[in-house]
């Protein structure tokens, strides 16, 4: 349903989120396999300390579409288009209806959805067939679930957005890829309360994430041994679903 890339040498990728778990450990990945990167993020500070030898520096606020324009067009003046764009910053802080903060959802929600909206804006015009643009969001976007009241819709919109525009753009070889890891050891996870099943290191996920374009599925997700029981539960009947759901989180 999406072009195969299993070749990177000389790709041209630009990572939106790199400068920390899955989008730095990618960075990494990606830089060993012979890519040529351009890296963001909002701190160019994080950007440098990635040490990724010759990465295009482009810091800018995801949530802000003028700072992306301008990082977009230091990307073609440098390079003259760009293979493949990853979205991969995000936000999350776990929330439930007697701590509900409106600020705090809505801009969790702007890293994690509106964000991605502006990054395509900037970039659609510069996709061309054998590439596209891949979005990371999490297997929380499956279904409802407990501790993700502004974590989780943002993530089930990014997947909706994701799904919709691979229809668009299917039939002109334009690739949309949709990344959905289950839970990965970053500074956000380490938030959680509660055992992670099937837990996953940043560079096993990035590993995963970068191996998952050489299928050309429109859905990468990891691990499957998580992943695949997450499907399932996502495909019950609420009568069903939510007892199940309660019985194994204790939520």
């Amino acid at each position: 349903m999406n072009p195969k890339i299993s070749e990177w040498q000389g790709k041209r990728v630009w990572l939106v989120g790199a400068s920390s778990g899955i989008g730095a450990a990618m960075a990494h990945e990606l830089a060993r396999r012979g890519t040529r990167l351009a890296v963001s993020a909002r701190s160019l500070d994080k950007l440098t300390a990635l040490g990724v030898a010759g990465a295009l520096l482009l810091p800018c606020d995801a949530t802000d579409r003028e700072a992306l324009a301008v990082a977009r067009q230091t990307l073609l003046d440098c390079w003259g288009g760009v293979d493949l764009v990853v979205y991969l910053a995000g936000d999350y802080v776990p929330m439930r209806a007697d701590d509900f903060d409106l600020a705090v959802a809505e801009r969790v929600l702007a890293v994690n959805f509106n964000a991605a909206l502006r990054l395509a804006a900037t970039v659609l015009p510069d996709l061309r067939a054998g590439g596209g643009i891949a979005f990371v969001a999490s297997v929380a976007g499956y279904r409802g679930l407990p501790k993700a009241l502004c974590y989780g819709p943002g993530k089930a919109a990014l997947i909706h957005f994701a799904e919709v525009l691979h229809l668009d753009l299917l039939a002109r070889g334009i690739g949309v890829w949709l990344i959905n890891p289950g839970f990965v050891a970053t500074q956000l996870t380490a938030q959680n309360d509660f055992a992670m099943p099937a837990l996953l290191t940043p560079e096993q996920a990035a590993i995963a994430a970068v191996d998952g374009f050489r299928s050309g599925h429109f859905e990468i997700h990891f691990p499957k041994r998580f992943t695949l029981i997450m499907k399932l539960l996502a495909h019950l009947p609420y009568c069903w679903y939510f007892p199940l759901i309660r019985r194994l989180t204790g939520g």
